[in-house]
């Protein structure tokens, strides 16, 4: 495999980066007692896309154990991830281990020298993966207590069980933290259901396989998401689920009374939908061209056409694309709901009938025209529903 190769032909270079702030001795650690210090950020690894935790317990200057943790790509250029943790022996300044890769099951020797240098450390060696031998020559590495190690290692998932609003959190946005080994199928078990599952979270990254833990998004018309988060719940595996930042943007977000705008339990889509596209309709100086809900993450997509003003005299037209979310202000239902409009995407092109101009849209020209269509949409809103903006200062609905 190409990954191993590159992993380390880097990883010599990389330790020369790891030369650079991780190995210093800690001065307060008491006589005869355990000093936990750490590597960290080895520069250059794998083109810098590798991840490198060096683990050290010491007494005094004393090195008692170490384990090597490298996660790097299967191969150059790849979003997938392999890793090996090599618990090493100590004989002087020599560190040796043997050990195979996690994912790819490759053998794994690790050879290391590590010598005192000033205040920090160099390593030179050898480390191979499969048949690929990387040559190790790392200077000036420091590193990191126990204590700057894990605050440097704290994340947040984003997920928030129970929300009492939706102002830090989407309606329609889910998070789901999963057991590494019940990913696959917790992904599985979504196909043919009605909800988006977010690309990007599907990643297993350096974090992940660390964690043994993945977080999935996905989206889901706000009306299912509490049904859908407390069935992952209870789904083998998961560790957490709720809702997560989304789509919702405050400053283009209005809460308004839910009186007249519900059939029973449900919003009334159509009317909704009907109201919707006559406000913009106007704010645009635009015919309504087409408008549907998305089942599965909840959104009203509009579209609406107008004669383009950029060059009159070719007829051009402007279709502009518009999505919404309407839902309820908080999880369990409200007498308040809140509705989001995004910008306008915009694009122009000949719809003249005969022969037509091929146009390119530029998107600096979509983002110019975006900023110009959209004034006064979010306030034309609010006046037709008799909403409240939100104060981002004083975070508070004015």
């Amino acid at each position: 495999m190409r990954a191993p190769l590159l992993l380390l032909t880097v990883f010599a270079a990389a330790l020369t980066g790891m030369a650079h702030g991780q190995m210093k001795l800690s001065p307060k650690a008491a006589p005869g007692a355990n000093d936990i210090r750490y590597f960290t950020a080895i520069d250059g690894l794998m083109d810098g896309n590798a991840d490198v935790v060096l683990k050290e317990t010491r007494q005094g200057r004393t090195v008692t154990a170490a384990t090597l943790d490298v996660c790097y790509p299967v191969a150059k250029g790849s979003d997938r991830k392999d890793r090996f943790v090599a618990n090493l022996a100590i004989n002087g300044q020599t560190l040796t281990g043997a050990t195979q890769s996690i994912g790819g099951k490759l053998p794994v020797t690790v050879k290391l020298t590590r010598k005192p240098a000033g205040d920090n450390f160099e390593f030179k060696g050898q480390i191979s993966i499969g048949q690929t031998v990387t040559e190790v020559n790392s200077t000036d590495n420091s590193d990191l207590s126990e204590r700057e190690f894990q605050e440097s290692q704290t994340s947040d998932d984003g997920i928030t069980p129970a929300p009492k609003d939706f102002t830090e959190v989407s309606p329609e946005a889910i998070g789901v933290r999963v057991k590494l080994e019940a990913a696959a199928d917790f992904l599985k078990s979504l196909k043919g259901q009605d909800v988006e599952v977010s690309l990007s979270s599907l990643a297993v990254t350096c974090d992940v396989l660390r964690a043994g833990e993945q977080t999935i998004t996905l989206s889901a018309d706000p009306e299912r998401a509490a049904g859908l988060i407390a069935k992952f719940k209870s789904v083998p595996g998961v560790v957490a689920a709720g809702w997560t930042t989304g789509i919702l943007e405050m400053d283009r977000t209005i809460r308004f009374s839910a009186t007249g705008w519900r059939d029973g339990d449900r919003l009334n889509k159509d009317k909704f939908a009907a109201t919707i596209t006559n406000v913009l309709a106007a704010a645009f100086s635009a015919k309504p061209a087409t408008s549907a809900w998305n089942s599965a993450n909840g959104k009203l997509k509009l579209t609406f056409k107008r004669p383009s003003e950029l060059y009159p005299a070719l007829d051009l037209t402007d279709t502009l694309e518009v999505t919404a979310l309407v839902a309820s202000e908080k999880p369990g239902g409200s007498d308040r709901l809140v509705l989001w409009v995004s910008s306008p995407a915009i694009t122009t092109a000949d719809e003249t009938s005969g022969p037509a101009l091929n146009l390119a849209n530029d998107s600096s020209g979509d983002e110019e025209g975006a900023q110009k269509d959209d004034h006064g949409v979010v306030e034309a809103m609010t006046k037709e529903f008799k909403g409240q903006r939100w104060d981002a200062d004083k975070s508070v609905w004015k």
